[in-house]
């Protein structure tokens, strides 16, 4: 029986050269000397997760750690008079999961200024079911917006990434909110599965994922696109005059094999999303817009729940792409 003192934890460590994930028992003593103590309820599994809890990314930044990027859970104890105990609350960023010990654990303890109140309507559970992909997502939709791409336009939102953390909840938001969403997605088995979040049209990614004119036929009123490298060069060869791209990933490559033309010639407007550093004010107002703005139905139909036990076994299969829609962890179960 684990007591008030201590908590399961998943906590990586390196033998050998190798990062190794291991489930341990740890005491408050051996936590950070933050100032606000979180009693997690639920944390999420993203693909930054899954490259350090495997090691195959450059993640982690220091041995041992908690991973996690992000957690939803219940104040317990707090030196900040911004929260109390008892507040609800959800942290994404900041280099939590990084250099910082994150969610993958029953207790975290964190700087308050990395706290965002847990809007009205969402519950811990949904909320990382949202998590940093969705969030990531919404600002993504909010760039869109205030670069004037509306739902009236004639051509659709294309969605890079589609079956992924990211790309699954930007499908889901733009086709609630109104736009006509076009998914790419390398795995044709999902077709299915992305028209049910609302996708109207369903594009295998071999389509784009090669070298392009730079400039091609407008397709694309505006792209969200969670890839980079060709994937990129692509869709803003074939965005819309006056269109927008909200790039938020380098999974594809972190170089843009583009000319300056898309930007001159067309007006594109390539806006970098960055759901790390992202200040406050932006932060809670995309919370509350994803409190207000996301299909729960669908997000629900998206998502699996998982022990702490499961987290190295589905760190693996995110990487290898077998992952669709979102996991949520629960430290408790």
């Amino acid at each position: 029986m684990i007591d008030a003192a201590t908590f399961k934890a998943l906590v990586l460590n390196q033998r050998g050269g190798r990062t190794v994930a291991e489930l341990a028992t740890l005491s408050d003593a051996e936590l950070p000397p933050e100032d606000v103590l979180v009693a997690v309820d639920y944390s999420s599994l993203n693909y930054k997760d899954g490259l350090a809890v495997t090691g195959k990314g450059k993640i982690v930044r220091r041995f041992p750690l908690v991973p996690g990027i992000d957690l939803a859970g219940t104040v317990l104890e707090s030196a900040a008079p911004a929260y109390r105990p008892g507040d609800r609350v959800v942290l994404t960023g900041w280099g939590v999961g990084e250099s910082y010990w994150g969610g993958y654990a029953q207790r975290a303890r964190v700087k308050p200024d990395w706290l965002v109140p847990l809007p009205e309507g969402l519950d811990g559970r949904r909320a990382m079911a949202i998590g940093t992909a969705g969030f990531t997502a919404m600002l993504s939709v909010l760039a869109l917006e205030r670069a004037g791409i509306k739902p009236d336009r004639t051509k659709p939102v294309l969605v890079t990434g589609a079956s992924g953390g990211v790309g699954s909840v930007a499908v889901a938001i733009l086709s609630h909110l109104g736009y006509r969403v076009a998914a790419l997605t390398g795995r044709p088995e999902n077709e299915a599965f992305l028209h049910e979040l609302g996708a109207d049209e369903v594009i295998g990614r071999q389509q784009m994922d090669q070298s392009c004119r730079p400039l091609e036929t407008q397709r694309w009123s505006g792209v969200i696109d969670t890839v980079g490298g060709r994937i990129l060069a692509r869709a803003l060869a074939e965005t819309d005059y006056g269109g927008a791209v909200a790039a938020c990933g380098l999974a594809g490559d972190v170089e843009l094999p583009t000319t300056v033309m898309p930007f001159i010639l067309r007006g594109v407007q390539l806006l970098g999303i960055d759901s790390v550093l992202c200040p406050p004010e932006p932060r809670r107002n995309a919370w509350k817009r994803l409190a207000g703005d996301l299909p729960v139905a669908a997000l629900d139909r998206a998502t699996q729940v998982v022990a702490l036990a499961e987290v190295p076994r589905l760190a693996e299969a995110i990487i290898a792409g077998q992952v669709r829609g979102r996991v949520v962890v629960d430290p408790n179960a």
